[in-house]
């Protein structure tokens, strides 16, 4: 090989070494999280005498957001109440209508508390359409035969 040739390879290897010095070599972080833009997703209402709890999340299940009359600063028995349950879905809703564009929901209602119908209401007035409404109570039958003979 000639002194040229030599030249030109040591060059070669000094630019390599040199644009992998300036790439540090860091641990991989976790970049923030873009807005997902949801058009249609479900609101699971749980409503109990003594609160309510709703729940806004994708088709998929994935919560967007979440309220409920305690987190809205009811105590004690007015927490169970209709307007207290009202106002924890315009919360939850109002939220995920801005900051993930939500437009259309499902609703599914769990329990017999008084806020069943309030949350509903304070869907439609926050501006949401709802495309169904489920009741999904479960209903109790006594369970399944128990092991052993019949007793008389």
């Amino acid at each position: 090989m000639s002194e040229e040739e030599i030249k030109n390879k040591t060059a070669e290897v000094t630019e390599t070494t040199e644009g992998a010095e300036k790439a540090p070599k860091t641990k991989a972080t976790k970049g923030k999280k873009g807005k997902r833009i949801v058009n249609a997703g479900a609101v699971h209402i749980q409503a109990t005498f003594n609160n309510t709890i709703i729940s806004v999340t994708d088709k998929t299940g994935a919560v967007l957001s979440a309220s409920s009359a305690g987190a809205n600063g009811f105590r004690g028995s007015k927490k169970g109440t209709a307007f207290a349950a009202g106002v924890a879905a315009e919360k939850a809703l109002e939220y995920a209508k801005k900051n993930h564009a939500l437009n259309s929901v499902d609703v599914y209602v769990s329990g017999i508390g008084l806020g069943r119908d309030a949350a509903i209401r304070a869907i439609s007035s926050v501006g949401i359409r709802i495309d169904s409404i489920t009741d999904v109570t479960p209903i109790a039958h006594g369970g399944v035969r128990p092991k052993g003979e019949r007793k008389p």
